[in-house]
């Protein structure tokens, strides 16, 4: 029997990804769609991409019969749909971040514990050819150990095509669980080590001056356990005439004892360079895993174990970006990850 997902917000772009793909799939169907808030209703009734079924949330789990609640609404007020969706008996699929507070992740955790169900997330990076390339080539040793890491996820603001709740008071929740929570999943996955010192963390206002609560800028300093440092950047400050085509879109520069490594999202190709040789080596990306992090969903769901992905992936992920955000909401350094 097709597992049954229920729709709630629309308000970030990312859910249409999962949507469109729950509609394609054979053994998913769309049995329900809400939207809250009036003037996304309005768009979506005239793009007519998306049926909305209801307007109330509490009452789309009363009426409706359904597996699993797929939640894309605006960051603050995920956690509590979320949590509604498994104090009903659902399990929850989610766009990132799952929530902007650690109180709010307390609550989930202890919901998904009391009902015994799954909390995914559109944990997408571990998915791409890129990233499948770079964990490949670390687990074959090809730069041997890894010393440090810098990685650079910077983007457009793109003001006045994005979502305007992005720049109102209490409704983001921070530049770094926004964007860095892709590759502070991704790098434990890639490395084999996991993240356990924030050395430091900041994010800042630099361009929104009229929007001061969205503090548009972020960069951080880590450690993994066994040593390497790692510096990131994650501002929304890539020229919005390139956005996304930026040719260092997601890019990672990974050092280690026998060579570097370097790749961005929007090159073909990985380049390696090997101590001892002068030539850079060019290395084709493996296939990519599309939609990865659904099939991995469904598959914990049906009790399935030694998955690519599972909750508890989701939720230490978004634990460990909260503390580096709380970090640099809070100036604190040399924070150690439990």
């Amino acid at each position: 029997m097709p597992a049954r997902f229920a729709f709630v917000g629309f308000r970030h772009p990312h859910v249409r990804d999962m949507f469109q793909r729950c509609q394609q799939r054979d053994d998913i169907d769309v049995v329900a769609c809400c939207e809250q808030h009036a003037a996304t209703r309005d768009e979506l009734a005239s793009e007519g991409a998306v049926a909305i079924t209801h307007e109330d949330y509490a009452t789309l789990l009363d009426e409706v019969e359904c597996d699993v609640v797929a939640v894309g609404d605006v960051y603050a007020y995920r956690a509590g749909l979320i949590e509604q969706a498994l104090r009903a008996g659902k399990h929850v699929i989610s766009d990132k971040p799952l929530c902007i507070s650690l109180d709010e992740l307390d609550r989930i955790e202890s919901a998904a514990a009391a009902s015994g169900k799954v909390v995914g997330m559109m944990l997408d990076m571990r998915d791409l050819p890129t990233y499948l390339g770079i964990r490949q080539q670390l687990q074959e040793g090809a730069i041997g150990e890894l010393r440090a890491m810098s990685f650079d996820g910077q983007h457009p603001l793109l003001r006045g095509k994005r979502p305007g709740w992005y720049f109102e008071d209490g409704l983001h929740g921070g530049t770094l669980n926004d964007i860095a929570i892709h590759a502070i999943d991704m790098i434990p996955w890639a490395t084999g080590h996991e993240i356990s010192t924030v050395v430091g963390a900041r994010c800042w206002n630099a361009r929104v001056a009229e929007c001061p609560s969205f503090r548009e800028c972020g960069q951080a300093m880590l450690t993994l356990a066994n040593g390497a440092g790692i510096i990131c950047d994650v501002s929304y400050l890539t020229p919005d005439s390139f956005a996304y085509a930026f040719p260092h879109y997601w890019r990672f520069c990974l050092w280690g004892d026998a060579g570097t490594l370097v790749a961005s999202l929007n090159d073909s190709r990985l380049t390696l360079y090997r101590d001892g040789e002068t030539d850079a080596v060019q290395i084709e990306l493996p296939a990519g895993n599309p939609g990865g992090y659904l099939n991995a969903f469904l598959a914990e769901t049906r009790g399935e174990t030694d998955l690519p992905l599972t909750s508890a992936d989701a939720l230490k992920a978004t634990r460990t970006t909260l503390l580096i955000q709380q970090a640099a909401d809070q100036g604190r350094g040399n924070v150690e990850l439990s």
